[in-house]
C-alpha cells in the first residue's frame, strides 16, 4: 500500500474541511506549494489535491496553484473537485496532472461518465463520498436526515446526497477502465477518529478495482489495519498538518 498526502485547497491556500463543511474550515499552509515540498522532503511520491471551490461551483477555480505545484516535476498528482465537463478534465492533462477524480458528475450522468473512463482510460478515478444512512448529518445551516441503515452518495461538494448506495455504483463503475475509487467516509473526514474499516473491506471485497481508503486515517495503527484490507493506498491529511502522524512514518507504516 502506498500513502497520498492531501492538500484541500480554497483561495490558493491549503485548508481543510471538518466532515466535509465548509462552515468548519481550519486554514494550514498559505502557500500549497511550499506544502508539496515538505511533502516530497519525507518521500511522498504521490499527492492527493481537491479543489474545494471547484467542487461547489461546477468547474477547477485553483488552477494556478495546481499547475505551480505540477511544475515542481517530482510528484504524480490526482485532482479533483469541480470537473464536470471534458474540457476541464483535459486542461488538468495539460498542466501535468496524472488522474482527474470524478465524483458527482459521475453519478448524474453515468454514460457521460463511461465516456470519459474510455476516452482517458487509466486516468479516471472515481471518488465515491458517503454518509451513513443511520446518521443524522448536519452540513452547513441545513440539517440532512436519513432512514434505515443504507450508505448514500454524496455529490455537489458534499452538499447533496443521491439515491445510489455504495456498493450499487461502485460495482457499475468498476467495469470501466477507471484507475481506483477513492471511498471517503464523510462522516470521518478531517475526525482524526480513525477511518471507516467496515465499508472500505466491503468496497475492496466488491470491486476488482485499485481502492482508496480517504477519511480519518490518523495513527500508524490506523495505516496498518487499512492495508490489512487491501487497499491500494491511503489519503492522509489533517493528521500530518496537525502533527499526529509524520509523512515519513506513513509511509514506512504502510510498506510493512
Amino acid at each position: 500500500m502506498y500513502i497520498i498526502p492531501a492538500i484541500d485547497l480554497i483561495e490558493g491556500q491549503c485548508v481543510r474541511l471538518i466532515q466535509g463543511r465548509y462552515d468548519r474550515r481550519i486554514n494550514y499552509q498559505s502557500n500549497p506549494v511550499k506544502q508539496a515540498e515538505d511533502f516530497i522532503a519525507a518521500g511522498a511520491r504521490w499527492l492527493h489535491i481537491v479543489d474545494l471551490e471547484g467542487a461547489k461551483a461546477g468547474r477547477p477555480v485553483n488552477t494556478e496553484a495546481i499547475s505551480a505545484i505540477a511544475e515542481l516535476g517530482k510528484l504524480k498528482i490526482e485532482v479533483g473537485g469541480g470537473l464536470r465537463d471534458e474540457a476541464s478534465i483535459q486542461q488538468l492533462f495539460d498542466i501535468g496532472v496524472e488522474r482527474a477524480i470524478i465524483g458527482t458528475k459521475a453519478v448524474a450522468d453515468f454514460e457521460w461518465f463511461s465516456r470519459m473512463a474510455e476516452k482517458f482510460s487509466g486516468k479516471i478515478v472515481l471518488g465515491l463520498d458517503t454518509r451513513d444512512a443511520s446518521e443524522d448529518v448536519f452540513y452547513e445551516s441545513e440539517p440532512v436526515y436519513y432512514e434505515g441503515d443504507r450508505v448514500l452518495v454524496a455529490t455537489d461538494g458534499w452538499t447533496k446526497n443521491t439515491s445510489e448506495t455504495l456498493l450499487e455504483f461502485a460495482n457499475k463503475a468498476a467495469k470501466l477502465p477507471i484507475a481506483a475509487i477513492i471511498y471517503t467516509d464523510i462522516t470521518k473526514d478531517g475526525m482524526m477518529t480513525g477511518p471507516n474499516l467496515e465499508r472500505t473491506k466491503a468496497l475492496v471485497e466488491a470491486v476488482d478495482v485499485p481502492v482508496v481508503a480517504s477519511g480519518g486515517v490518523t495513527t500508524i495503527e490506523d495505516i496498518k489495519k487499512v492495508a490489512e484490507l487491501g487497499a491500494a493506498a491511503a489519503i492522509i491529511g489533517r493528521s500530518l498538518y496537525e502533527g499526529t502522524l509524520t509523512l515519513s512514518d506513513a509511509i514506512k507504516a504502510a510498506k510493512v
